[in-house]
């Protein structure tokens, strides 16, 4: 299965006012507190790949999932294989990962408001000390071009532009802002 996701910088107020103009459906709210890891056999970021467990906050329950992304697969969106799973306890499995010898780099929080916008996901990012973004992203298993000509299409709806594309994943940049 591969994700295709299209992420800008936004002022999500204003996303979400023309999210409620299009009559676009709120389908959750969620707050994601991301660990990611070194990895004791490889450097991830010269891979670019990534080894995350995730907490994620709904209704005052807290579940958790552990995620592998694989490297980029195109120039154009931050489409990549991933591979993701729940776990039943977020801090066994971050003390299991550590006795492997994987080491947290970092920790990424978001506040994230989830639209559905015909097959896509919308999403509304306040993430601590990095800023405000917009997601479009859906999975396939198939040909990612249509899938992220259809983001693109989206976001200019969202009246955003996709040029204005970051492909810097949220870890990328909390961890560039940390060694400015």
């Amino acid at each position: 299965m591969y994700e295709v996701e299209v992420k800008v910088p936004a002022d999500i107020e204003a996303v979400a006012e023309r999210l409620d103009e299009l009559e676009a459906e709120q389908v959750d709210t969620v707050i994601q507190t991301d660990t990611y890891y070194d990895a004791p056999h490889r450097d991830f970021a010269e891979t670019d790949e990534a080894f995350r467990v995730r907490r994620e906050t709904r209704k005052g329950e807290t579940n958790a999932k552990v995620t592998y992304k694989g490297p980029l697969l195109e120039a154009e969106s931050k489409s990549r294989e991933e591979f993701e799973t729940g776990v039943e306890d977020g801090d066994d499995i971050d003390a299991i990962v550590q006795h492997l010898g994987f080491e947290p780099a970092a920790t990424v929080r978001k506040n994230r408001r989830v639209y559905e916008v015909r097959e896509y996901d919308v999403t509304l990012d306040a993430v601590d000390d990095v800023g405000e973004f917009v997601e479009v992203e859906r999975e396939t298993d198939g040909d990612i071009e249509p899938v992220r000509e259809g983001a693109y299409e989206v976001l200019q709806d969202l009246n955003l532009d996709p040029s204005d594309q970051q492909r810097t994943s949220y870890l990328g940049m909390l961890l560039s802002d940390a060694n400015e």
